[in-house]
């Protein structure tokens, strides 16, 4: 072959490449960074505390890295558990396995090289932060399995979505103490709110295909009880600013992010699609101001 008909071949290869390339970073949700963020933030809190407001910089690359790594993972994981239930949901029909453009050995492989590059970096810290980071990889890779026989999946996805908390302080104290579990049972209760505004989208779906969700668990008072589940956060939350003797600035990202609470409940008072979607998407921005709040307290004590 020649060295023109060479470049002729790889002219006509790269639309198909770059189109095979996007489909994995939407397999992977790069395209959708709200579920990363809604990862990172609880991270950040726990990384800033375990380390007093000063966490060294190879500590910082290694969560936000592992948080970036392990929701990808997690995602193509679900997908691949997922494929014969999401071409019958509107909001996941168009997903490239539920939509067969890619193919399910594609993405188990996909996941081996994000589970494989999570676990390098899990290697560079402590002996107990690497044996919870195990801990952490079988809740993420089994929720997408387990979620089919539970009522309640959103309260599993709670305890993948925060074990970053007790890593967190495992690998800058070399200990889980007191104040790290209740951080985490803090994150827990807010996941299983907003994934329960998740699920609210894809209820009626749901129904028809016979999946499970605390959406249709809860039933009528599915607004009453994610406002139970909110209010137990920030009560969590303050009774953590408590023990760490935290001041006006923490105080005010718990004022701030009981607000975006009140929004996301005004909201969802009609249980409208694209309303509930658009309250779970902004709930990210309470992740960020509980951050704030820490961040400056440790700033300007």
């Amino acid at each position: 072959m020649s060295s023109q008909q060479a470049i002729a071949a790889c002219r006509q290869a790269l639309p198909q490449v770059l189109a095979t390339l996007t489909d994995y970073a939407r397999m992977m949700r790069l395209d959708r960074p709200v579920g990363a963020l809604l990862l990172l933030w609880p991270t950040l809190w726990a990384v800033w505390i375990a380390a007093r407001g000063k966490p060294q910089a190879h500590i910082l690359f290694v969560f936000i890295a592992g948080v970036v790594l392990m929701r990808s993972a997690g995602c193509v994981i679900n997908d691949y558990a997922d494929r014969d239930f999401d071409p019958h949901v509107a909001r996941t029909k168009d997903r490239p396995l539920a939509a067969g453009r890619i193919s399910a050995a594609e993405a188990l492989l996909l996941f081996a090289v994000l589970a494989v590059l999570a676990l390098i970096l899990a290697l560079q810290l402590n002996r107990l932060t690497l044996l919870l980071a195990v801990a952490g990889a079988f809740l993420a890779v089994t929720y997408p399995f387990i979620k089919r026989f539970l009522s309640m999946p959103q309260l599993y996805l709670g305890l993948s979505f925060g074990w970053g908390i007790p890593m967190a302080f495992a690998a800058q104290q070399e200990e889980v103490p007191r104040v790290a579990w209740l951080l985490f049972i803090a994150n827990l209760l807010w996941v299983t709110a907003y994934d329960t505004i998740y699920a609210m989208v894809d209820r009626d779906d749901d129904l028809k295909i016979g999946l499970r969700s605390t959406a249709i668990m809860f039933g009528e008072a599915d607004r009453h009880i994610i406002a139970v589940l909110q209010a137990m956060s920030v009560l969590a939350l303050g009774l953590v600013g408590r023990m760490m003797q935290f001041g006006t600035w923490y105080q005010a990202g718990l004022v701030v992010g009981s607000g975006l609470f009140l929004y996301h409940l005004w909201l969802i008072r009609g249980r409208d699609r694209d309303a509930c979607f658009q309250a779970f998407r902004l709930n990210h921005y309470f992740g960020m101001a509980i951050f704030a709040g820490i961040l400056l307290n440790y700033r300007y004590p």
